[in-house]
């Protein structure tokens, strides 16, 4: 029998909103599992890929640097952005209008398996697919997460970021991926601490909008194969 995932679209969501919820679920499977070790409670933890945008946000990672984040506290507010320091790994990114965010909140060790790089890889794998159906080439760059496209050569560039948290193999955040993202809101950071690499985006890449609905659907697909799941969609 296959794991089931709770696959849940939050829309435009504020960030802290976000992240407060996945907390939530992340702690209750934390909970769970420290009652299961015990022998106290035979109730199972649950799994679901969050879906979301977010407004204008930047945040900087438990391994990212202040200095990464090129702009003052004024100059956030006048382009309508917010900065949060998280307790994910990874360096500094923006979240925004037209990027599809992911979050898989999984309990890796009961369901599936226990390496967090086959977890990261395997959700490298889910965004290259999804580009493919596009006829995108996306590719993974030595020593860097992500998806990036030409990424070994002088023009990389990185369409998808990644990052993650993971306790007791129950996971949260995820990944960043540029669909009709407003890419100048990268010029006022050094995405993921990396200065000699840019950034792009699906519609960049094609040269017109991307219908979202689409991409997610052919994305929740990918993840549904790859992670050998059934997917219960909550209304």
């Amino acid at each position: 029998m296959k794991p089931l995932v709770i696959h849940e679209d939050l829309g435009v969501i504020d960030y802290k909103k976000a992240w407060d919820y996945q907390e939530k679920l992340f702690k209750a499977n934390i909970d769970l599992k420290i009652l299961q070790r015990d022998n106290k409670t035979e109730e199972q933890t649950k799994n679901y890929f969050l879906f979301c945008e977010h407004p204008h946000v930047y945040t900087l990672g438990k391994s990212g640097k202040q200095q990464h984040l090129l702009l003052s506290d004024e100059k956030l507010k006048s382009i309508d952005a917010t900065y949060y320091k998280i307790n994910r790994g990874g360096d500094i990114t923006y979240h925004g209008p037209g990027q599809l965010v992911v979050y898989p909140i999984l309990d890796l060790e009961s369901y599936f398996f226990t390496d967090i790089h086959k977890y990261m890889r395997t959700l490298e794998e889910a965004v290259i697919q999804t580009l493919e159906n596009y006829g995108v080439v996306g590719e993974r760059v030595d020593g860097l997460t992500g998806v990036w496209i030409d990424g070994k050569t002088d023009r990389a560039r990185k369409v998808c970021a990644m990052g993650v948290k993971s306790s007791r193999w129950v996971t949260m955040h995820g990944i960043g991926f540029n669909i009709n993202t407003d890419l100048n809101y990268f010029n006022h950071i050094i995405p993921c601490g990396i200065e000699d690499k840019s950034v792009t985006s699906l519609s960049k890449e094609l040269g017109h909008e991307v219908d979202m609905d689409e991409v997610k659907a052919i994305l929740l697909a990918k993840l549904k194969d790859l992670f050998n799941v059934e997917i219960q969609k909550k209304k």
